[in-house]
């Protein structure tokens, strides 16, 4: 409250008050613990970063938008020190603009951010965008040439100026006509360890407008988001590896006193018991250059990282240290002038099962991860009798059938019997990239997929990340094997848990095959022996090519497992 009562006439009594109440709590708490991570690793990459950059820039070419604001998510393991030490660190490092700590325990956000999103006194309403970036140097004559390069940057400016005419739009919603104006176009201003462009821009809120109906037309933040605001926004879902949490959000304060005040939540560090992530982005335009984008969010991250005692960002990390052949990454497609919505939850998921002499294979997993989506996305359980419903169909249709549960998302479930789909010979595999995967749920929205299906026709599509490691296909889950040795992507939230993924696991380790869940990127899948995708309907199904390069069979010790429990399929 302090802050938010602040006046040029009382700053210097409030600077005493505030360096009195840092003195009692830090006599309270005592000094900050240890602090001490893990590596701190990119998803997407930097070199995967920029691939959704130049997606970007195609979609900018095409007239969708003008600027989007990406960004990636880095990832580390806490070994000693809380939350708040961190954000205590943080502070002491960087004396940030706009910090902010929100914690319970082991789950909280400390932001250490320099941008206010708004700030109301009275009626008067402000926001100060950021965007434009450069780093800071040691020296003064770099640190002051990295100045004069953000100024006289046409890119940066562009850039900062969308974002301006994006925020007087977002502020003529609720502001009295004519009251909205700019104070500061694309000032160079310090912040920790980055030179940023800010710009001002104020209005008088008309009356009767609340601060919830002005949030409401603000948010989210348009120097976060990019422009058009919901164009951008689509494009993001779309490219982003990883769904953004509080990060871009805002944090703050609304009092009848001070009125409203809140900070955009950049340089936000979140925790969930060992897990720290740290999200940093930046504004992508027709010129931007994609090395150049990755390499300002490692810019933005690095202070953050050195104020822990951290060091850069580790490369991603796969099989020999490499990503492979980097130039055979495909770049995300562009599937229309809007992008096609990550599945929506509301239509609810199903499952498919094999029916076979009456049985339903396996029928007691799939409706395990049924139960889990049900819980994880509605918090729902599944009906009590449902395990005996879907065994008295398989009886009732005897098979061999599919037998599909549906579950909506009110928790209502239907049971419905189809025919198998016909047999199909040897896969010829298309590589596309989606970004992020398609999560751990089977989900019953399927457009997207069948847009990235369409794209890899007449082949079947073999979904890659950014970086190139494989996910899935549409439709199955993927092996490879090398040296007699089984690999199948780790289950990391991006793909679906398989049925019969984990039975194929289950019955080569029982064989003393070696078999390994680890990231598989789509060079070593090109150039391994064999490789095979498996389903609950139509089992093991060999690959003959992947993307325009041919494989050869499995192995014997692995054709024996196939082989030695057809009862898998």
């Amino acid at each position: 409250m302090v802050r938010a009562l602040w006046t040029d006439e009382r700053s210097a009594q409030l600077e005493q008050r505030l360096q009195t109440l840092g003195d009692r709590l830090r006599a309270g708490v005592g000094a900050p613990r240890r602090v001490r991570t893990g590596r701190w690793s990119a998803t997407p990459s930097a070199a995967g970063h920029a691939r959704a950059v130049e997606a970007c820039r195609e979609r900018i070419a095409a007239g969708d938008l003008f600027q989007a604001n990406l960004a990636l998510r880095l990832r580390a393991t806490v070994y000693e020190g809380r939350p708040a030490d961190m954000f205590a660190r943080g502070v002491e490092a960087l004396a940030p603009d706009r910090a902010a700590f929100v914690g319970d325990g082991d789950r909280a956000v400390a932001s250490l951010s320099p941008e206010l999103f708004v700030t109301r006194r009275g009626d008067e309403v402000a926001t100060a965008p950021i965007k434009g970036t450069r780093p800071r140097r040691s020296d003064p004559g770099d640190d002051a040439a990295q100045r004069a390069a953000l100024r006289a940057s046409a890119k940066d400016r562009a850039e900062n100026v969308m974002i301006v005419d994006l925020m007087r739009n977002d502020l003529g919603r609720v502001c009295t006509p004519g009251t909205v104006r700019v104070g500061a176009l694309a000032e160079v201003r310090p912040h920790a360890g980055v030179w940023h462009l800010v710009s001002e821009v104020s209005g008088r809120r008309r009356a009767g407008t609340g601060d919830a109906e002005l949030v409401r037309a603000m948010f989210p933040p348009g120097s976060v988001t990019g422009a058009p605001k919901l164009a951008a926004m689509d494009v993001i879902s779309a490219l982003e590896s990883t769904e953004r949490q509080a990060f871009c959000g805002a944090i703050g304060l609304a009092s009848p006193v001070a009125g409203l005040e809140l900070s955009v939540a950049i340089r936000t560090f979140e925790f969930d018991g060992p897990h720290a992530w740290l999200d940093v982005g930046g504004g992508v335009v027709a010129d931007s250059d994609p090395a150049e984008e990755a390499a300002e969010c490692l810019a933005k991250a690095r202070p953050l990282l050195a104020a822990l005692g951290a060091g850069p960002p580790a490369a991603v990390a796969v099989r020999d240290g490499t990503v492979g052949d980097a130039a055979a990454v495909p770049v995300p497609p562009r599937l229309g002038a809007r992008p096609r919505r990550r599945p929506d939850p509301a239509a609810g998921v199903f499952e498919t099962l094999l029916v076979r002499d009456g049985i339903a294979v396996a029928a007691r997993r799939h409706l395990a991860r049924l139960a889990a989506s049900a819980e994880a996305l509605y918090g729902l359980a599944l009906p009590s009798g449902l395990a005996a419903l879907v065994d008295h169909a398989a009886v009732e249709h005897g098979g061999p059938c599919r037998l599909r549960v549906r579950l909506a998302a009110d928790g209502a479930v239907a049971l419905e019997a189809g025919p198998l789909p016909s047999p199909a010979g040897p896969l010829v595999l298309e590589p596309v990239c989606l970004p992020g995967g398609i999560g751990a749920h089977k989900w019953q929205d399927r457009r997207l997929l069948e847009g990235l299906e369409a794209v890899a026709l007449p082949a079947t599509v073999l979904l890659v990340d950014l970086d190139g490691l494989v996910l899935e296909t549409a439709r199955s889950c993927m092996f490879a094997v090398r040296d007699d040795e089984l690999v199948t992507p780790p289950l990391d939230g991006r793909i679906l848990p398989g049925v019969t993924r984990a039975r194929v696991l289950e019955a080569a380790r029982a064989a003393g095959v070696a078999a390994s869940e680890r990231p598989l990127h789509l060079d070593e899948l090109r150039h391994s022996d064999a490789a095979f995708a498996v389903n609950a309907l139509r089992g093991v199904q060999p690959v003959a090519a992947v993307d325009g390069t041919h494989l050869g069979r499995p192995g014997d010790r692995v054709r024996t497992v196939i082989e030695r429990y057809p009862q898998l399929w």
